[in-house]
């Protein structure tokens, strides 16, 4: 049978989500901890896999086994199996067409950026900062270029390996609450670096080192070294993969919220 899961991490530990050999992984302890529950080996697909230091709270995998468990049993022996900074949220029978990578229709990201003069203590790690005044009316409205389908090359890592740069944006939103700016863009998929580097190229908007248009002028420019900085990992939430309505799959935890 197959069962599909919805899994939450802190990717603050890890090298990112893809096993490696000689770094720690979400990948490599979700399988190690299904496998003791399966009593056999297990290799698990995601929906997207995340960077270094970046974050899920929607994170959805797949995998094949033949152990009979019931959905409560995957979901607490998995996480009682688990680093406490990873958890299942939910577990689920799914038919056999179902790919937690190719049945997805959309992936949603929140970046969140916290501007004060003092970086941050206790939420190191969990979201960005720049003591850099933000304008978020003015990011949001030059993000509005992004939406649609457009060859996003100058949002890509130098090292990306996806066949070509041709991405469709649903939506992206750049809001403010307190001290903190969250940037939130739903896609049918990502490039390797795209959200950090669209997050960085807002920020040098909002702060007023570039106009608004020049985001514009860096979409159609199609190349990685017109669009300044890669904002850093620590601000990126994987917040939900999207499926049809006929897999029935729960609904992912809202996205991160912080005060201040």
């Amino acid at each position: 049978m197959r069962i599909a899961l919805g899994v939450e991490y802190n990717g603050c530990a890890y090298a990112g989500w893809q096993t490696q050999r000689h770094a720690p992984s979400v990948q490599q302890h979700l399988e190690q901890a299904l496998s003791r529950v399966a009593d056999h080996p297990v290799s698990v697909v995601c929906a997207g896999r995340t960077d270094a230091g970046v974050h899920a709270l929607g994170q959805v995998v797949h995998f094949d086994t033949h152990a009979v468990r019931t959905p409560h049993g995957w979901r607490l022996g998995a996480t009682s199996g688990l680093p406490d900074d990873i958890a299942v949220h939910w577990a689920q029978e799914v038919p056999d067409c179902f790919n937690a990578r190719f049945s997805a229709t959309a992936r949603s990201y929140r970046y969140a950026i916290l501007q004060r003069p003092v970086r941050p203590g206790t939420l190191s790690g969990l979201v960005s900062w720049t003591w850099k005044p933000l304008d978020a009316d003015v990011m949001h409205l030059a993000a509005q270029v992004l939406e649609g389908e457009h060859d996003f090359s100058s949002f890509r890592a130098v090292a990306c390996q996806a066949a070509h740069a041709r991405r469709c944006v649903n939506s992206v939103q750049v809001w403010r609450q307190g001290d903190f700016v969250y940037l939130d863009i739903t896609a049918n998929a990502f490039l390797h670096h795209m959200v950090r580097n669209i997050a960085g190229a807002l920020m040098a908007v909002g702060s007023g080192e570039q106009p608004a248009e020049w985001i514009a002028d860096v979409l159609q420019a199609r190349d990685r070294t017109s669009a300044g900085v890669t904002a850093p990992a620590g601000g990126l939430y994987l917040v939900a993969a999207h499926y049809p309505e006929e897999f029935r799959l729960p609904r992912p935890p809202r996205p991160p919220l912080f005060s201040g």
